[in-house]
């Protein structure tokens, strides 16, 4: 059943599908960055830079800080960990299940003494296995 309230990994998602906001924190990698430097980075405006930087700040990938009118960004780790964790958390999930299905497929499959195919005329025809 899905929950329709979102999650903080949801977030972390949401903020991540943009590409120009996955452009923001591949910038931010290299160390804090102001909006107007960001803003010439991505070649967009600063309002449109401001409205990606309020999501990264929503989902905590990302902090400002501000001096005087200069607001200056860099990488929040936070964001990023519960989206690990999500993923862990689901990576654990899979694995234990397909080491189950592995575990069934690998089991002998049921001896058949002999198996019946039937011949061009009709007539039953016994095969050994």
């Amino acid at each position: 059943m899905l929950n329709d309230e979102p999650t903080a990994a949801d977030e972390v998602f949401h903020a991540l599908a943009d590409a120009n906001r996955r452009a923001i924190i591949e910038r931010l990698t290299r160390g804090p960055a102001t909006v107007s430097e960001l803003a010439r980075f991505l070649g967009v405006t600063v309002a449109a830079t401001v409205q990606h930087l309020q999501v990264l700040q929503a989902s905590e990938l990302v902090r400002s800080e501000k001096a005087g009118r200069v607001r200056t960004c860099r990488l929040d780790p936070s964001g990023l960990r519960r989206a690990e964790e999500w993923l862990r958390h689901r990576r654990t999930t899979w694995e234990r299940r397909l080491d189950r299905l592995g575990d069934v497929l690998g089991e002998s499959p049921p001896e058949h003494a002999s198996t019946q195919t039937k011949t061009t005329d009709g007539t039953p025809e016994e095969t050994g296995s």
